[in-house]
C-alpha cells in the first residue's frame, strides 16, 4: 500500500495511492505523521488504508502537488555502502580506503528535519556553495516507539520505505569536517523524501536470504544515467540499523532512517574520487536530478539559485584570560 501527502485546491490531504495513481483521501486524518502517532505500527496503518479504499476516489496524482510523505521528528542518515565510503572519502578527505572503524557499527549523523522537500520541488543552491551533489538513498520510517531493540524486534517497528535524496554541498562539507564534528551546513539546506511511503509488507517479496531488500536503484542527471546499484549491497540491514539507532534511546513514530548513499554513482563525489576529476561536474541551477528505486518510486527535483550567505566574521583569537 502507498500513502501520499498532497496539496490540491488549497487543501492538504493524506491519501492512499492505487495502482493507477488515483488518490483516495484518508477521512479525518491530516497527515501521515498524525496517523503514525495515533496508531500502532504497520497493522494499524494497513487497516486505515483498507478502510480508505472504501471512500470515493479523489484526484489523480498527476493533478496535484505532492508534498513530503511525512514531516519526520528526526532524520538519522546512515552510511552503509562500502563503495560510497571509499569513493567519497577519496574525494572529500583526500584519503584512500575504508576506515576499519566503519565496519564496527552502522554509523549515522542527524540531519535537518526542518528542510524536507517533496518530489517535484525546486532545490535551492546552499548559500556559499558552488559544489552541489545529490545522494541516492532509501529511507525506512518508524511506525512504533521502541528502545534497545534487537534486529528481530526492529522488523515490527518499520512501517514502510521511501526514496531519500541527501543534497550535499561538498565544498562546505569538506571544509567543516576538518573541525572533527561531521557535516552540518554541508547537509543543512535540503533533503527530499518521496514520492510516497510504501508499506513494509509490499517489499517483503524482494528480501534475499540474508534479509536485505534487493531493489534496483538508478540516478540520472539531466536525463543521463550516472549511477546504478542494488539496495542489497548495504552492509547492514534496516533492522540492524533500527536496532543500533534505538540503543540507549528511543526511536519514535515518524522517525526516518536513511540507508546512506548507494555505490556505483549514487552521488557525484564518489565518481570524482574514483576518476580523480569532477566529472560529471557539480550540480548547478537548471540541472534536474531523477532518482528511481524499483518497488518504491521516483524522485525528480530541479536545482535553482539560492540565497547569498549572510557575512559573518572569522572566529576571534582570544587571549584566554581567566578571572
Amino acid at each position: 500500500m502507498r500513502f501520499a501527502a498532497y496539496a490540491h485546491h488549497d487543501q492538504r490531504r493524506l491519501a492512499v495511492v492505487d495502482d493507477d495513481g488515483v488518490l483516495y483521501p484518508v477521512p479525518g486524518v491530516r497527515s501521515l505523521t498524525e496517523a503514525l502517532a495515533a496508531g500502532d505500527g504497520l497493522p494499524a496503518l494497513l487497516d486505515l488504508g483498507a478502510a480508505t479504499l472504501d471512500v470515493p476516489p479523489g484526484p489523480h496524482v498527476s493533478q496535484v502537488r505532492l508534498l513530503p510523505p511525512l514531516q519526520p521528528p528526526s532524520i538519522r542518515d546512515f552510511v552503509t555502502f562500502e563503495e560510497h565510503v571509499e569513493g567519497v572519502r577519496r574525494s572529500v578527505d583526500r584519503a584512500a580506503g575504508v576506515p576499519e572503524q566503519w565496519y564496527a557499527a552502522p554509523t549515522f549523523y542527524f540531519t535537518n528535519p526542518h528542510a524536507v522537500h517533496a518530489a517535484g520541488d525546486d532545490i535551492p543552491m546552499p548559500p556559499g556553495s558552488t559544489v552541489l551533489d545529490f545522494e541516492l538513498e532509501v529511507a525506512a520510517v518508524i511506525g512504533r516507539e521502541g528502545r534497545d531493540l534487537t534486529p528481530e524486534q526492529a522488523r515490527d517497528h518499520i512501517v514502510g520505505y521511501t526514496v531519500l535524496n541527501d543534497w550535499s554541498a561538498r565544498d562546505l562539507q569538506s571544509a567543516e569536517m576538518r573541525v572533527g564534528l561531521g557535516p552540518c551546513k554541508g547537509k543543512d539546506t535540503a533533503t527530499t523524501l518521496g514520492p510516497w511511503l510504501v508499506t513494509a509488507d509490499e517489499l517483503d517479496e524482494h528480501r534475499d536470504e540474508d534479509g536485505f531488500l534487493r531493489l534496483a536503484l538508478t540516478a540520472e542527471v539531466n536525463c543521463e544515467i550516472v549511477g546504478r546499484d542494488l539496495l542489497s549491497n548495504m552492509s547492514w540491514t534496516f533492522e540492524e540499523m533500527v536496532a543500533y539507532a534505538s540503543r540507549g534511546t528511543r526511536v519514535l513514530p515518524g522517525d526516518v532512517l536513511g540507508s546512506g548513499t548507494c555505490g556505483n554513482g549514487g552521488c557525484l563525489a564518489e565518481l570524482w574520487g574514483r576518476r580523480g576529476e569532477q566529472s560529471p561536474p557539480p550540480l548547478k541551477p537548471g540541472d534536474t536530478v531523477t532518482l528511481t528505486v524499483d518497488g518504491i518510486g521516483t524522485l525528480t527535483n530541479t536545482v535553482v539559485p539560492g540565497a547569498a550567505p549572510v557575512p559573518l566574521p572569522a572566529g576571534r583569537r582570544r587571549s584566554r584570560e581567566r578571572p
